[in-house]
């Protein structure tokens, strides 16, 4: 019937209708419990990591952090203002220029090669250009007067590594079975460094091209042993802010979250309890140095190791600074401390054979205490249409004959070389150290930084511009170290400046004693420290040290890392 057709119709019309309003209303339900999942989690997440925050830092701490960064960004968004950005620009721009004229040569006399010449240049050419740039104006490091920098262990001892580099010119490592030589000699090099640092059976090692790679490397084995056995995502590391900039490094490289804890006078050590604080379960690995660069300081290391055992986390010792005097300190007749893997916490160490290992520059170990943490920093590509490829560290083609002159130094010194080494660096850092806490010239105006134990020592100063004296000593002919945070000097003393240590002290006598007459002077004449006319060191560390927005001091260090690669 046409009456009963059209009710059928409109029967399902309407079953249709509630059907996909039904089905609507389910997808509106579904959608807002997912919109609600969703929240929860953000909410969930950021609530977790305010706890962390909080636990780590503080509700003083939080406080302090959230005004530095907002303090950072309002100084950052001032420095970008139009007057303001191009008035900066120019002074950048001006010192990067005077920066040029100092380490680029210019003039009538100075020969360039920009271009391959067309011909190759008969070898004596070559003998007299090398004789030529060997001998450009430099400070005088032969005569003792830089710190750091240079670990020479002598004439006799260079002319070995130059033959050892002569017979391995061509080697690289990365064919073991075409050069088994060098193969043979690096396992050797890292088994002699173990042995040093009283490694237990098992550990194992690797050589590297210098410290911050050995550092990179322990990073990124933390790192995938947390991602591979705990499934950590967002790593994050805990170390001193002394520990060196490498670590730094290492985060932005390997996206690791860098936690900094203070080391605060007068000991200047990380403090425990607050690395403590700060662990949660991203949390890959701690950190502490023996000693560190800018203080010579060696962490508690100790504290460190109890503490990693018991939340069960690696601990990285940075001993690349202290290399081959921290751990011969007590045979050499000198105090030490707990540092290596004696404690049972400490899981690697690196240590840097071209320092006080009198290696060629380019030298470096990192060590494991077990064979399964060194596999971490291993690379394979077993599907690459080339090979194979396995690279046990971050280089692939690696220059055997760094290889061979570094096994050539450590058998060459020997144990008893090393003591004999030891004694005479740690030595003369102690009269160095002893003339700045004892003699009335110097301790009346400089405070050592806390209680340094091996190479390095730093001073700093409450009465007169430490940056002063650092201008002064250069202008000297010395090349020593500023710091900052705390404005500083340090001095790390190698062998060239042990012969050279009573007229280091000499000079920095008279150094303080023409600062002090400077500031007396400018105070007669009513200027006060402010009216000085400041010296390179003097001006950009006290400029450096005020800025709450760093960004001018980086493009500061940019125009200086591109003045290094203009001919």
């Amino acid at each position: 019937m046409p009456g009963s057709s059209r009710l059928s119709v409109s029967l399902r019309d309407t079953f249709r209708t509630q059907k996909s309003s039904a089905q609507g209303q389910l997808l509106y339900l579904n959608l807002d419990v997912l919109r609600n999942i969703v929240f929860l989690l953000f909410l969930l997440r950021w609530t977790r990591k305010g706890f962390y925050q909080l636990k780590g830092r503080g509700i003083g701490g939080s406080v302090v952090d959230v005004y530095n960064y907002t303090r950072k960004i309002l100084y950052g968004i001032f420095l970008r203002l139009p007057g303001v950005r191009t008035k900066v620009q120019t002074q950048i721009a001006e010192s990067i220029l005077k920066l040029e004229r100092k380490l680029v040569p210019t003039g009538p006399g100075v020969e360039r090669t920009v271009t391959l010449p067309a011909e190759g240049w008969p070898e004596e050419q070559v003998k007299a250009a090398l004789e030529k740039l060997a001998d450009m104006d430099h400070t005088r490091w032969e005569d003792g007067r830089v710190s750091g920098a240079v670990y020479h262990g002598g004439d006799e001892l260079l002319k070995l590594q130059t033959e050892a580099f002569g017979k391995f010119t061509v080697a690289n490592p990365i064919h073991p079975d075409v050069f088994p030589g060098v193969r043979k000699m690096e396992a050797e090099i890292v088994a002699m460094v173990l042995s040093l640092f009283n490694a237990p059976e098992g550990a194992a090692g690797v050589t590297t091209s210098g410290g911050t790679e050995s550092i990179l490397m322990a990073c990124l084995s933390a790192r995938q042993k947390a991602y591979i056995e705990r499934g950590v995502t967002e790593p994050e590391m805990i170390l001193p802010e002394t520990a060196h900039t490498a670590f730094r490094k290492a985060g932005e490289y390997f996206k690791i979250k860098i936690h900094l804890v203070a080391c605060k006078a007068p000991h200047y050590k990380v403090h425990v309890a607050s690395v403590s604080r700060l662990i949660n379960p991203n949390t890959i690995l701690l950190v502490g140095s023996a000693p560190n660069f800018p203080h010579g300081i060696i962490d508690d290391i100790s504290g460190l190791s109890r503490l990693a055992l018991r939340k069960t986390l690696p601990l990285h010792v940075d001993c690349c600074l202290g290399s081959f005097l921290i751990p011969l300190l007590s045979k050499a007749g000198f105090e030490s401390e707990p540092f290596d893997f004696r404690l049972k916490g400490v899981t690697s160490i690196s240590c840097d054979t071209h320092k006080y290992g009198f290696a060629p520059k380019g030298n470096s170990t990192v060590l494991y205490r077990t064979d399964d943490l060194r596999k971490y920093q291993y690379f394979i590509s077993a599907d690459w249409p080339g090979g194979i490829y396995a690279s046990p560290s971050i280089a692939g083609s690696r220059p055997g004959a760094l290889i061979a002159g570094c096994w050539a130094s450590l058998v060459k010194q020997g144990e008893s070389g090393y003591v004999d080494a030891c004694h005479k660096i740690v030595g003369a850092a102690k009269k160095i150290e002893s003339a700045i806490r004892e003699d009335p010239a110097l301790a009346a105006d400089l405070k050592v930084v806390g209680r340094p134990l091996v190479s390095v020592v730093a001073f700093l100063s409450n009465t007169i511009d430490i940056y002063d004296i650092a201008d002064g000593m250069s202008e000297k002919g010395w090349h020593l170290n500023a710091l900052q945070n705390p404005p500083a000097i340090h001095v790390a003393v190698t062998l060239p400046i042990v012969a050279a240590v009573d007229k280091l002290i000499g000079d920095l006598v008279e150094t303080v004693e023409e600062v002090r007459e400077k500031e007396r002077r400018r105070i007669a004449e009513g200027k006060g420290r402010k009216g000085a006319v400041k010296g390179d060191a003097a001006a950009l560390y006290g400029v450096a040290g005020s800025l709450p927005n760093k960004s001018v001091v980086v493009d500061l260090a940019k125009g200086f890392l591109d003045t290094l690669y203009k001919a």
